[in-house]
């Protein structure tokens, strides 16, 4: 679809229609949060886990939910039957509003800005799954309210910009010598069996795959435990592993050219790549 179907502040209209006014604070500051749900068959994947961090993140930053659950369905529901692909990634975006210029909340109440649009959802490809995904790393410089799914994104824009520049997957950032996160994706250590993340504060964004992996390794019998771990612990794992929406689990098999395990997905990224798939598998049923 060349000009899809969105959803803007009442209405739905052709993304080429839709606009905002040069004051919306999300233009002007990045004054708002945004949640991407990626949908197999035409059903959302973890809904339940995606409209709690959608919530979530607007309530930490004093944005009014401007809907019930039942409309943000409904809404998103007419975006996603106006695509003619099966399998997309929904993006929800709530600013603070239109207001005067300035720092501070407006004094008076202003009325959210909502946008919802939805794309095809892009995996990695075959070919890439079997390789796995190269990266490097990078100290980790962004502000430290990362829990928050802020649409301030230059931190991670950056981080993106800099595996681009490097023509690898991702970027694997460190704060004081300590793993957090990729630049769009969890990260995940393995050894000895035991799979590791770090712990789910404020210095990385909780991905709903976060929760996703407990739950996958639970179910086949896998350790797993958050908590943090120093780059040397990276450089040494047994298999490192990203998860977002749109790589689900992918396995790293170099950072900074240096070859981690034996180079080549391992049996615990298998194991939990085939569970991911059977997750999403009894979702679109």
């Amino acid at each position: 679809m060349n000009d899809p179907l969105v959803y803007l502040n009442g209405a739905y209209t052709p993304i080429s229609e839709a606009k905002i006014p040069v004051l919306d604070r999300g233009f002007i500051f990045g004054d708002g949060i945004y949640e991407v749900i990626p949908v197999y068959g035409r059903k959302m994947f973890r809904a339940d886990q995606h409209f709690a961090r959608l919530f979530r993140s607007l309530a930490s930053i004093s944005i009014a939910n401007p809907h019930s659950k039942e409309e943000w369905l409904q809404l998103i529901a007419r975006v996603m039957e106006a695509h003619e692909a099966e399998d997309q990634m929904v993006y929800i975006q709530v600013t603070r509003g239109v207001a005067k210029r300035a720092h501070a909340f407006p004094k008076d109440p202003v009325q959210p800005t909502v946008f919802i649009m939805t794309n095809p959802i892009t995996l990695p490809s075959d070919a890439v799954r079997a390789k796995g995904a190269a990266c490097v790393s990078m100290e980790d410089k962004r502000w430290l309210r990362c829990e928050i799914k802020s649409i301030s994104l230059l931190g991670n824009v950056l981080a993106a910009q800099n595996a681009a520049e490097h023509a690898v997957t991702e970027s694997i950032q460190f704060r004081d010598g300590f793993l957090t996160e990729a630049s769009s994706s969890n990260v995940w250590v393995i050894k000895d069996g035991v799979v590791a993340g770090p712990p789910k504060d404020n210095l990385i964004l909780e991905g709903i795959r976060y929760g996703l992996m407990e739950e996958l390794c639970k179910a086949n019998d896998i350790p797993i435990v958050a908590r943090r771990i120093t780059r040397e612990e990276v450089f040494a794992a047994d298999e490192v592993l990203l998860s977002s929406a749109t790589k689900e689990v992918l396995a790293v098999v170099s950072i900074d050219d240096q070859t981690i395990g034996k180079g080549q997905p391992g049996p615990i990224y298998q194991k939990l790549y085939a569970a991911y798939q059977q997750a999403k598998a009894a979702s679109a049923r």
